[in-house]
C-alpha cells in the first residue's frame, strides 16, 4: 500500500507555506493512487478507490474555494482559464460520482475508471500550466503562504464525496444539505485566511 501525505490543516512542513507547492503534492498523491487503484483487486481496489475520491473531492473543493477565486481576480484572462477548468472537474465529478456507485469488482469499472484517470490527469496538466504558473508569477511568498492556510482549511472542512455541479458558490446553494457542508468549508476558509 502506498503512503500518502495529504496535508492537513497543522501540518508544519515547510513545503505546506506555498499554494503551488501543497497543490503539486497532492497532483502526484493523486497520480498514486489511480496506480494503486489500477494495481489492486477485491477489497483493497475498493478501500483505494475510496481513498482516491476523498482525495479529489478535498483537492478540488480547495481549488474552488482559493485557486479559482484568485485566479480570476489577479491573471489576465483568468476568467477563462478558471471556467475551461470548472468544465473539466464538472466532468470529472460526474464520472466520479457514478464510479462511486459501482462495485469495484464490476467489469463495467475499470473502463470508466481509466477513462476518468485520463481526463484528471490532462485537467491537472492544465491546472499546473494556466494556473499555477501563473500563480508563482504573480504572487509573492506571504500570499503564497496565505492561499496555502485557505487550502489546508478547506482540506479540514472537505466533503469525503465529490458532487458534481458544486464548482461554484452560486450552485452550491441549490444543493441543501450538501450546500450548508460547502459553506462550512468556504467559512472555514475564509477564517483562515483573515477573511470575514
Amino acid at each position: 500500500m502506498t503512503e500518502l501525505h495529504t496535508p492537513q490543516a497543522g501540518d508544519d512542513g515547510a513545503a505546506d507555506d506555498d499554494v503551488v507547492t501543497l497543490l503539486m503534492r497532492q497532483h502526484g498523491d493523486i497520480r498514486n493512487l489511480f496506480d494503486e487503484v489500477e494495481a489492486a483487486d477485491g477489497e483493497a481496489r475498493q478501500e483505494a478507490f475510496h481513498r482516491l475520491v476523498r482525495l479529489l473531492a478535498v483537492h478540488e473543493t480547495a481549488e474552488e474555494e482559493i485557486v479559482h477565486p484568485f485566479v480570476r481576480r489577479r491573471v489576465k484572462g483568468g476568467k477563462e482559464i478558471v471556467d475551461a477548468r470548472l468544465g473539466e472537474e464538472h466532468a470529472a465529478k460526474e464520472t466520479l460520482s457514478a464510479l462511486d456507485g459501482t462495485d469495484t469488482r464490476d467489469p463495467k469499472f475499470m473502463p470508466q475508471f481509466l477513462s476518468l484517470r485520463a481526463d484528471v490527469q490532462e485537467h491537472a496538466r492544465a491546472e499546473e500550466r494556466y494556473e499555477f504558473t501563473h500563480i508563482r508569477r504573480n504572487t509573492d511568498a506571504a500570499a503564497l503562504a496565505s492561499l496555502a492556510k485557505g487550502v489546508k482549511a478547506a482540506e479540514a472542512m472537505a466533503p469525503s464525496r465529490p458532487h458534481p455541479g458544486v464548482e461554484s458558490t452560486a450552485a452550491n446553494a441549490a444543493l441543501g444539505p450538501v450546500a450548508a457542508l460547502m459553506d462550512r468549508t468556504r467559512d472555514a476558509v475564509r477564517k483562515a485566511m483573515g477573511k470575514s
